[in-house]
């Protein structure tokens, strides 16, 4: 899939592909066209991803081709046994969460799973995790809690169902207990941000030591579209409400809200997965030595200050 930005990319692209046909066996300055045309494209590529309007980053991090969160997962860990259900209503598709080990290390993974086909995504409720998938989260954390293994959150949601039976289930209630009950866990946790971030469906596994966001990844409390229904009657001023929203990596680093960015692949996440994934995987381990130095307590304080230092007051 190509996203609108990404045509002239593409057409130089297919032009390079007829080229190095040609260039087959041909003379220097020829293949010397192909040397100076690849140049071309490369350059285009990083003066395009380096200069992406914040709509423009919604896009990619909305790509059919972007990695998940069990994509992940299966490629940073050793080993995964997925866990279900929050032991009340039912299992929640759209979250998931279980044992992994990196590094030898066993870390309880967490995380919204969208589908990549409309089988898939119907199955998954397209991300969007209903009261009892926050259940199953907070039930898992404390088993970690419990058994003292650390805490990695993928968070990639268009937001929790809005659904009148979530709602009689107790949406609001179920993202609030894991607000309020994240914040006191005792074992590291890092929350990761890599695609859409949504209002209270990301909050609800959101509250960590470390907050980080991939480079093309959004947070916000509402999506640009929704935004511009509310202020402009319509949804054709999503890229304008994007721009005024601030939601980007970059912004929300500004801002103090995330501790940190990681670099994506030229393109994308989803051009380079493997690559993708073994840089989280990384910051994973990193992070959690630099976590794994201090008591429970220090963390639990630090997790509080930095949450509630957040925002504007006036008296």
């Amino acid at each position: 899939m190509l996203l609108d930005f990404e045509k002239p990319i593409a057409e130089l692209e297919a032009k390079l592909a007829d080229m190095k046909q040609l260039a087959e066996g041909s003379d220097p300055e020829m293949q010397s066209a192909v040397k100076t045309l690849e140049q071309n494209i490369l350059k285009l590529k990083r003066e395009t991803y380096q200069n992406l309007t914040r709509w423009q980053r919604v896009q990619l991090s909305r790509h059919p081709d972007r990695p998940y969160t069990l994509d992940y997962i299966y490629s940073v860990t050793d080993q995964f046994i997925e866990l279900h259900g929050d032991r009340t209503v039912s299992d929640d598709p759209a979250m998931v969460g279980g044992f992994g080990t990196i590094e030898g290390q066993t870390v309880m993974f967490i995380g919204q799973q969208k589908g990549r086909n409309t089988k898939q995504r119907q199955q998954r409720n397209f991300g969007m995790a209903n009261p009892e998938g926050y259940r199953k989260a907070l039930r898992l954390m404390k088993m970690a809690e419990k058994f003292g293994k650390p805490i990695i959150t993928f968070i990639d949601t268009p937001g929790a169902f809005p659904g009148i039976e979530a709602e009689e289930r107790g949406q609001g209630e179920a993202i609030a207990r894991n607000l309020r009950e994240m914040f006191m866990l005792k074992v590291p946790v890092i929350c990761i941000i890599i695609g859409e971030g949504a209002s209270g469906g990301a909050l609800g596994i959101g509250i960590g030591d470390r907050v980080l966001m991939l480079e093309n990844t959004w947070y916000s409390v509402i999506s640009p579209e929704s935004c511009s229904s509310i202020l402009w009657r319509s949804w054709n001023y999503k890229e304008q409400a994007a721009e005024a929203l601030k939601l980007t990596a970059e912004d929300m680093k500004q801002f103090g809200l995330v501790d940190g960015i990681i670099p994506e692949p030229l393109g994308g996440a989803h051009t380079d997965t493997t690559g993708m994934a073994q840089t989280i995987k990384q910051v994973i381990t990193d992070t959690l030595k630099e976590l794994g130095a201090l008591s429970p307590q220090q963390r639990i304080n630090q997790r509080i200050e930095k949450f509630g230092s957040m925002g504007v007051f006036k008296d």
